[in-house]
């Protein structure tokens, strides 16, 4: 068996290293997204810097469900403007270049991770005589909200719009989703053109690591004809 020469091989290093950087581009575009968590908004599903995989391609196929965890892109300036970097300008660049890239996680600086309580079509309203939310006049059980928290501090009846979704946090106490932004162009829903795809798996650390959980009662309520 001929063995390459040393030089051949330097010289198909770069071409290696381009190939990789391309496919991992390919993947991080098309099919599998990687975050960290960096709020306590959905405590205690995600923990804050959990890595979680978010799922790209089941949005492409299918229709995003109630009960299941997504990541959007900021559909109305919830977060406001992003704090300026502190990091010498060469670190953030070479972050910058390895979060594109897919080997480091997004830090969701301008994406939000949120459940959803509502799709287009459903009639959501907080809450029913025992202080649970309702969605289609079915009251909903939702054992992924943080203890000690109410479904809601805060009463509202909204309607959901086609090509739309209500989202809210697991940590309703602490997570600032639709019901604070009614006063936004989209009444507090995010527009399904915004989302980025469907939050599956959390990857590290290992002591974390899970399939998110679905909230079933919500996948059970009919559609709003």
């Amino acid at each position: 068996m001929r063995v390459p020469k040393k030089g051949s091989l330097l010289r198909e290093l770069p071409i290696i290293i381009v190939a990789a950087l391309v496919v991992s581009v390919l993947v991080k575009t098309f099919l599998v997204h990687f975050f960290y968590i960096p709020s306590g908004s959905m405590e205690n599903t995600l923990k804050i810097h959990d890595r979680i995989a978010v799922n790209k391609v089941a949005s492409y196929f299918s229709d995003i469900k109630r009960g299941e965890v997504v990541v959007f892109h900021d559909p109305a300036n919830w977060l406001g403007a992003p704090p300026p970097s502190t990091a010498p300008k060469l670190l953030a660049a070479i972050q910058t270049g390895l979060e594109a890239v897919g080997v480091l996680p997004d830090p969701a600086k301008q994406y939000l991770i949120k459940r959803v309580i509502g799709v287009g079509g459903d009639h959501v309203i907080c809450c029913d005589t025992k202080g649970r939310l309702q969605v289609n006049g079915i009251s909903i059980n939702e054992p992924y909200i943080y203890a000690g928290n109410k479904p809601s501090e805060s009463n509202f009846n909204v309607t959901v719009p086609k090509g739309f979704i209500w989202v809210m946090g697991d940590h309703r106490g602490a997570s600032a989703d639709s019901r604070f932004h009614t006063d936004d162009i989209h009444k507090g829903m995010v527009p399904l053109s915004d989302v980025v795809g469907r939050a599956e798996f959390v990857v590290w650390p290992v002591t974390h690591a899970k399939f998110l959980p679905v909230g079933h009662d919500l996948s059970k309520v009919p559609v709003k004809k």
